[in-house]
């Protein structure tokens, strides 16, 4: 397959350089440091699975440079989305997926008004992979997970073609013909995660441990299920508990990208999570005290500080 990776940070710069190994013709779009490094050295992945060096690759802050592609893998920040889908329109030809493995619900409603929906392709990722340094991306433990899949639940030619690149690739992957409520069910976890340890200014550990904690953890997860069973999503109304007891099994040491952000004084993707659950509520008349304190809370520094 033909790809570009829009924002080659760590999601981005894991599977895309692992595609590239597998032998498809991936371009990396990226800015600042990361795009200088990229052009000096190349792409360096340090995996417990494997390490990667691709020393000679196509990277460009400009994706007008670039011809048009099968797929595009979007993967910036959060509040970048409307900018950078506008960016990529010179990629798209009829057919070209557009599947994003961003945080939260919201994105790929962003993309459809901006691309049209009959590019945008649902997916979630499943990673702990981080900048380590410019041009050097760092995987943390085995998951490295995609579920891709269309939200009329077709198999398209577009998601079979991804699938068997990941294959090739060495990427655990994986069809969903639920696209809409698989995000769903990774929201509950995720906002769970990144509003507690973003608040605790540590990891899921000492959360889960504390009674108060803990039970704040679970109504914060369980305001998410109930404002996707007011949208329509079929969640269990017992899910909240079913990712509680997932939130048993992760490592204590476990903490969340919006955690990171915070303490590295960079913006923060609240307003998509937490604070996309609270509006939400608010339209769908779904009481959300949990979420709406994080949000309001995390307010203080979601622009983000220099340290």
């Amino acid at each position: 397959m033909r790809i570009a990776v829009m924002g080659t940070g760590g999601v981005g710069g894991y599977f895309g350089a692992r595609l590239a190994r597998g032998g498809h013709d991936v371009a990396f779009i990226a800015r600042g440091r990361q795009l200088a490094a990229l052009r000096a050295d190349g792409l360096r992945v340090r995996s417990p699975l494997g390490d990667v060096h691709l020393p000679d690759v196509t990277a460009t802050d400009d994706p007008s440079e670039l011809d048009p592609v099968d797929l595009v893998v979007f993967a910036v920040k959060l509040w970048d989305t409307e900018t950078a889908a506008a960016q990529i329109r010179p990629l798209l030809r009829e057919g070209t997926g557009v599947v994003s493995f961003q945080n939260g619900v919201a994105k790929d409603e962003v993309l459809g008004k901006a691309l049209g929906p009959g590019h945008v392709v649902g997916g979630v990722c499943y990673i702990a992979a981080e900048i380590a340094e410019p041009g050097v991306v760092r995987h943390s433990g085995p998951l490295q997970k995609l579920v891709v899949g269309e939200y009329d639940g077709s198999l398209s030619p577009r998601v079979v073609a991804f699938r068997e690149a990941c294959v090739d690739s060495g990427i655990d992957v994986e069809i969903s013909d639920r696209i809409e409520q698989t995000i769903w069910e990774k929201f509950v976890f995720l906002v769970g995660l990144s509003g507690t340890t973003a608040l605790t200014r540590g990891p899921i550990g000492p959360v889960r441990e504390n009674a108060r904690s803990r039970r704040f953890l679970r109504e914060v997860m369980d305001e998410v299920v109930a404002v996707a069973r007011a949208r329509g999503v079929a969640l269990p109304a017992d899910y909240a508990d079913d990712r509680l007891a997932f939130v048993d099994t992760v490592p204590s040491t476990m903490t969340s990208s919006m955690h990171n952000d915070l303490e590295a004084g960079r913006p923060l993707e609240v307003e998509w999570l937490s604070g996309d659950v609270a509006a939400r509520g608010a339209t769908l008349g779904v009481a959300t005290p949990a979420n709406r304190a994080i949000a309001d809370l995390l307010a203080v520094h979601a622009a983000g500080a220099a340290r």
